[in-house]
C-alpha cells in the first residue's frame, strides 16, 4: 500500500487520498467522472477509518485534562499566596528582625509568583498545542478551555493583589509602632525596604 512505511496521521492519509483520485483517469468523453480501482480506495479508506478514532481518542483524553490542570494550578496558586501570607504576618509579628521579615516576605511572594506563573503557562502552552494538532470538530471545546484560563488567571491576579494590599496594610502598621516607638520625629538607622516592586507583581 501506498502508505504502509508513513506516519497514522489522518492528514497524511487524506493527502493519500487526493494524490490517488488525482492520479485517476478521466471516464471516455468525460472530464468530471474519473476511473476507479475499488480495491485500492477502499484499502484508503479503511486505513483512515481505523486511525481516525484513535487520533479522536488522543485530543479528546488531552481536552478532558484541561480542565483538571487549570483547576490544579488554581489550587496550587492559592496555595502558595496563603502559604506566603502566613509566614510574611509571622515574621512581621518580631520588631527585632522587621528587615528581615520584609526580605523573607518579598522573597516568599515572588517566589510564589513565579510558580504560579509556570504552571499557568504549562497549562497555556499544552491547551495551544492541543488547538494546533486537533481537526476542526474540537473548535467549540477549545473556545471553552479559553473561557476558563482567562477566569483562573484574572482569579489567580485578583489573590495576589489582595495580598499585596495584605503586606500594604502591614507596613503601614509596622510605620505606625515605629512612629511611637520615635516620638521626636527621627528616623531610625534601619529603612524599610521598599514594598513598591511587590505591587508591581502580577501574571502576564
Amino acid at each position: 500500500m501506498k502508505g504502509a512505511g508513513m506516519s497514522s496521521k489522518i492528514e497524511q492519509l487524506i493527502d493519500e487520498i487526493e494524490q490517488y483520485i488525482d492520479s485517476c483517469k478521466y471516464q471516455a468523453l468525460s472530464n468530471t467522472k474519473i476511473i476507479v480501482n475499488k480495491e485500492e480506495i477502499d484499502e484508503l479508506l479503511r486505513e483512515l477509518r481505523m486511525k481516525t478514532p484513535d487520533e479522536i481518542k488522543r485530543y479528546q483524553k488531552i481536552i478532558s485534562n484541561k480542565e483538571a490542570i487549570l483547576k490544579d494550578a488554581k489550587e496550587k496558586a492559592e496555595a502558595l499566596i496563603n502559604a506566603a501570607t502566613v509566614q510574611t504576618n509571622e515574621l512581621i509579628n518580631e520588631h527585632e528582625i522587621m528587615q528581615q521579615a520584609y526580605a523573607q516576605a518579598n522573597e516568599v511572594v515572588e517566589m510564589a509568583s513565579r510558580q504560579a506563573q509556570e504552571i499557568l503557562d504549562n497549562a497555556t502552552i499544552e491547551a495551544n498545542e492541543v488547538k494546533a494538532a486537533a481537526m476542526q470538530y474540537t473548535d467549540d471545546i477549545l473556545g471553552n478551555l479559553e473561557t476558563i484560563i482567562a477566569h483562573s488567571i484574572e482569579s489567580t491576579r485578583q489573590q495576589f493583589d489582595r495580598c499585596v494590599e495584605s503586606l500594604q496594610g502591614c507596613l503601614d502598621i509596622v510605620k505606625s509602632n515605629r512612629m511611637e516607638l520615635n516620638p521626636s520625629g527621627g528616623q531610625a538607622v534601619d529603612e524599610e525596604p521598599d514594598l513598591k516592586e511587590e505591587e508591581s507583581i502580577t501574571l502576564i
